[in-house]
């Protein structure tokens, strides 16, 4: 079933005017309303009038994480303060949040985009969801409700925290879907399997998003419960969960292109590759009014193909993601960087700056071990004296990164180093 058949089997031609024009309107309003780009655009001697279609798009400034953190916290927005009707921000680790307003128009969009997404899954308004999300300024608990009462299902608002009280309910409410974490759902299964509970559940549907995950595992998760398991993708500076979504032929993800305009661009040339090819992930906004970003870089890794899919949609395609163009990881659903990690280390000064950050996937849940290295001054055969240590350095990392981290201490020197750039991690998960 297609939710907006008239925007997702639009033929291509059609859907390049619909975009250029909406590229149009989009560059003009943030000239005129937002001082950021306006600047930039006068920087390298293009106004609103040389934009004339998307054939354009590539004359236009990128915009980076670093730029919404620059201008924080309302210093992007192109309306006023007081037709934003809500805020969604980062969680900020890394320094200052990334803070993204919403006007009421924009809420009605992320809720049809998410709409369309939860309908290619196969969800209907017959359907019970729980959205297990987490709620609040993450935009994933919230977008996705949204968009499940839009399209008039059942929304059980479950959040994150306590599994027992949904397993409980998912049996007793009979719900047919869910939307969270596919690691989460693998959790969600084991819990139902140890208490002898899997052939007493209803479910039929998982959509998974907010963070890496492979064919396998959907794979693993759709035998576990004997579901079908789809793939949502969004990041709260574009719009949240909703952006594209993989259909029942699972061969890519379909951007809701009528809204965000895609482009694969190579990192470090910054030219666009050829279809097929991969690249680093770019979108403008195009229908966006509290925040619109043009060319904004995610830093994901994908490749995009605008071939009409077996399901008939004609909306482009983006494949699995193969890594990001930068270091940072997602880790238990949290942006991670070694760079915290290391100004953690280094504030405390009883550990050198060498560290080894080890990914994997334990149980279906993602673990990171730290290794540090210790200052010669500081190594100590006493047990207790680094038991202590570890316990203070994994309370440090805690609140350097939201997540917890097993450290391990080493011996000074016994990490490898590198004549060029150094490697900090080593990620295990075989997300590819």
């Amino acid at each position: 079933m297609i939710w907006n058949e008239a925007k997702e089997c639009m033929s291509r031609d059609e859907k390049i005017v619909l975009q250029g024009a909406r590229l149009v309107k989009t560059v003009d309003r943030v000239y005129h309303s937002v001082p950021f780009y306006r600047k930039k655009m006068q920087n390298i001697g293009i106004e609103p009038g040389d934009i004339r279609d998307i054939t354009d798009l590539e004359k236009l400034p990128f915009t980076t994480k670093a730029d919404l953190r620059e201008n924080y916290p309302f210093g992007l927005f192109a309306v006023p303060q007081s037709e934003i009707v809500r805020i969604h921000a980062s969680s900020g680790t890394t320094g200052k949040a990334t803070v993204v307003g919403y006007t009421r128009r924009d809420l009605d969009i992320w809720s049809e985009c998410v709409a369309r997404a939860f309908t290619m899954a196969g969800v209907s308004k017959d359907d019970i969801i729980q959205v297990a999300y987490g709620y609040g300024l993450f935009t994933g608990g919230l977008g996705a409700h949204n968009g499940a009462e839009k399209l008039g299902a059942t929304v059980v608002p479950m959040s994150t925290g306590n599994t027992k009280k949904l397993t409980t309910m998912m049996i007793d409410f009979g719900a047919t879907a869910i939307a969270c974490t596919p690691s989460y759902l693998l959790h969600i299964a084991e819990t139902l399997e140890e208490n002898g509970e899997l052939d007493m559940i209803k479910l039929k549907v998982a959509i998974c998003g907010a963070e890496p995950w492979t064919e396998n595992m959907r794979k693993q998760i759709e035998a576990k419960l004997n579901i079908h398991a789809h793939d949502i993708y969004g990041l709260s500076e574009i719009m949240g969960p909703g952006v594209a979504c993989d259909c029942e032929y699972h061969k890519g993800l379909h951007v809701y292109d009528d809204h965000f305009l895609p482009e694969v661009i190579d990192p470090d040339t910054l030219l666009a590759v050829a279809e097929g090819e991969l690249g680093e992930l770019v979108f403008t906004t195009i229908t966006k009014e509290g925040i619109p970003l043009l060319r904004y870089r995610t830093r994901d890794l994908t490749s995009i193909s605008y071939e009409t899919c077996e399901c008939g949609r004609t909306l482009p395609r983006i494949s699995r993601f193969k890594g990001r163009s930068d270091d940072m990881l997602i880790i238990r659903g949290v942006n991670v960087f070694p760079s915290q990690v290391e100004a953690a280390l280094l504030e405390m000064g009883e550990t050198s700056p060498h560290y080894m950050m080890i990914v994997d996937r334990a149980n279906n849940l993602d673990t990171l071990e730290v290794q540090v290295e210790v200052n010669e001054r500081f190594f100590s055969d006493e047990i207790k004296e680094l038991e202590k240590l570890t316990k203070k350095i994994e309370h440090a990392l805690q609140q350097a990164l939201g997540i917890a981290a097993k450290v391990k201490l080493v011996e000074p020197k016994s990490i490898e180093r590198s004549m060029g750039k150094a490697v900090r991690v080593i990620d295990k998960r075989k997300l590819v």
